[in-house]
């Protein structure tokens, strides 16, 4: 009975261990990393629930759209978050994001119900962008931390967390239909609970683990790589399905419960059953190693002067380095090559964001019923996502294999986003629906080309800034295309519409516009902005294709090499000392 007892002991023991092996693995942090990314979708399905927003607070075309602007604003601004995780542990990162979150989208539900007095304007834009801003907390937690813990693998790594974070609008899509059905109130009520719940979650699972890099760790973001394309699949399967058969409750809950296995258990089995293996190699009894002492390299005299004249990021502005090497802030800002970037990235993410942010009226102004357009926000959410995959993996395998330069990949991504928008500016039968598909691609396709375009041209000691840099384009296109086009053009629209009847503004709460022409010239505009910016791009193919035409690559496998090196002298003149 003892042995018994002892024997129960020990298994519970054991089990006990493994558990809090578990919960502190690095790939348990990575699949809880993957569930956050898929519910930070609040900006990507802004379309479903803005009508709503302008339908109970009277809004016109132009404010919305000035609502939409602050919300792409705080969408991009990352460098608060930055910042604040130079100092702070990630669990305080997280917990900051899921109070912004909850509190800016649940003043908004408060106000579109009805259930405080009615914002002033300003207060909503407030309200939007402190909701929309906590998607940086989210993210810079997130990346920092994942690509701290897979150093190695980090473009995969990249592309899989952003991925997740493209299908986030699908998948929270879904998970609306089954709880609250068609009612895009209570949708605003979902993104205000539910990322801030899962950040609460989680909120010390994520975090940096110092281990040793495993032999296997590519073939394991495969994995989760391969559950994600899974994903993708079926949220585009039931979407169509949605569209061309009746879903009833019950339905949506089971697709509901398909999407959770594919997003929770099947991710979550892989990192328990990767931290098991683990687990039992810890368990085994150690085998002797021999222990190297290095000694740090020496610095000569003229090294030594090299590093204190080394200059800082505000001083040799004009005194650029070639491409690929580390430029100071100050260089790159003035620089040629990001000035082109620049004007190419406004242009092309500003009109992918003001198509996306419009989409909800498209609908509207076209006769399509609420779920129809909650189709449209899906199937951008869906290409959004294969657009990061394929823009990546594309990109790096025409530099790798034909030396093509990954600017160019952005420029026909930019000419295929003007077929999506003169679609919309000339509606046919069915073009809304392949139109959705074009801007969600080329929307996507754009977040990674621009991230790693960035830092290949002016190296990685200042990335974090000069990301950040590069994403400040974007809301500065939404608001010129955005709030002072497409919502001027669209309330002009409903304006004559409305003299058409002899009625004025004063006659109704809502200015709503009925028709083709709501948006045609609006598109007209987006589709010869996004022309421009791929002509402009075209030049940064021209200036760097000398630059990738090299080894863009070779100077880290050199410093690889060096430090290789350096480790094999050492060690063998160490263990020769022993010898002796």
């Amino acid at each position: 009975m003892a042995q018994t007892t002892t024997a129960s002991t020990g298994a519970t023991i054991n089990i006990c261990r493994f558990a809090t092996h578990v919960a502190q693995g690095r790939w348990v942090s990575l699949f809880a990393s993957l569930v956050i990314m898929a519910g930070v979708g609040s900006t990507y399905i802004f379309g479903i629930y803005s009508r709503e927003i302008k339908s109970s607070l009277g809004y016109d075309q132009s404010t919305l759209n000035l609502l939409g602007f602050f919300k792409d604003l705080g969408a991009n601004i990352g460098v608060l978050s930055g910042l604040i995780a130079e100092v702070t542990p990630t669990w305080f990162l997280l917990f900051i994001g899921s109070a912004m979150n909850f509190s800016g989208f649940f003043m908004i539900w408060l106000a579109v119900t009805g259930k405080i007095a009615r914002p002033k304007v300003w207060q909503m834009c407030i309200y939007i962008c402190l909701g929309a801003n906590s998607q940086n907390f989210a993210n810079t937690g997130v990346l920092v931390t994942c690509v701290t813990n897979f150093p190695e693998n980090r473009g995969v790594l990249l592309g899989l967390l952003k991925g997740f974070s493209g299908l986030s609008g699908a998948i929270m899509t879904q998970i609306y239909l089954a709880l609250y059905g068609n009612d895009p109130k209570s949708l605003i009520l979902l993104v205000a609970w539910l990322p801030a719940a899962i950040c609460l979650l989680f909120v010390y699972t994520i975090r940096v683990i110092k281990s040793v890099r495993q032999q296997n760790e590519l073939k394991m973001l495969y994995k989760f790589l391969y559950i994600s394309i899974a994903l993708a699949l079926f949220l585009m399967a039931t979407t169509i399905a949605q569209k061309l058969v009746h879903f009833s409750q019950p339905a949506n809950v089971a697709s509901v419960a398909i999407v959770l296995c594919l997003l929770l258990l099947v991710p979550l089995s892989i990192a328990v059953k990767k931290e098991l293996s683990l687990w039992r190699q810890t368990e085994l009894p150690a085998s002797p190693m021999q222990i190297t002492v290095q000694e740090p390299p020496r610095l000569d005299h003229e090294t030594d002067l090299q590093l204190r004249e080394t200059p800082s990021c505000f001083g040799d502005i004009c005194n650029k380095p070639t491409r690929g090497e580390d430029y100071t802030i100050l260089q790159a800002l003035v620089s040629l090559d990001m000035i082109i970037l620049f004007i190419s990235t406004m242009c092309g993410i500003g009109s992918s964001l003001t198509a996306v942010d419009n989409l909800g009226q498209i609908g509207e102004s076209l006769g399509y019923q609420t779920k129809t357009v909650e189709t449209f926000l899906s199937l951008v959410s869906i290409w959004n996502y294969l657009g990061r995959i394929f823009a990546g993996l594309v990109s790096e395998k025409l530099i790798t294999k034909y030396k093509c330069p990954r600017p160019l990949m952005m420029t026909v991504v930019l000419f295929l986003s003007c077929i999506g928008y003169l679609l919309i500016a000339f509606p046919v039968h069915g073009s809304v629906y392949i139109a959705s598909v074009i801007i969600g691609f080329s929307f996507g396709a754009q977040f990674p080309l621009l991230n790693a375009i960035i830092s290949e041209l002016f190296g990685l000691k200042h990335y974090a800034t000069l990301f950040n840099v590069g994403q400040l384009a974007s809301p500065l296109g939404s608001y010129i295309l955005n709030v002072k086009v497409a919502g001027l053009l669209y309330d002009r629209e409903a304006l004559k519409g409305l003299k058409m009847k002899n009625m004025n503004r004063d006659s109704v709460k809502e200015l709503t516009c009925i028709g083709p022409s709501c948006f045609r010239l609006s598109f007209v505009i987006l589709a010869c902005v996004s022309f421009f910016g791929a002509v402009v791009s075209i030049v940064l193919v021209m200036r760097t294709r000398d630059f990738y035409r090299g080894d863009i690559y070779k100077k880290f496998r050199e410093e690889e090499k060096v430090v290789e090196e350096v480790e094999i002298d050492e060690g063998g003149g160490n263990t020769r000392e022993n010898e002796g």
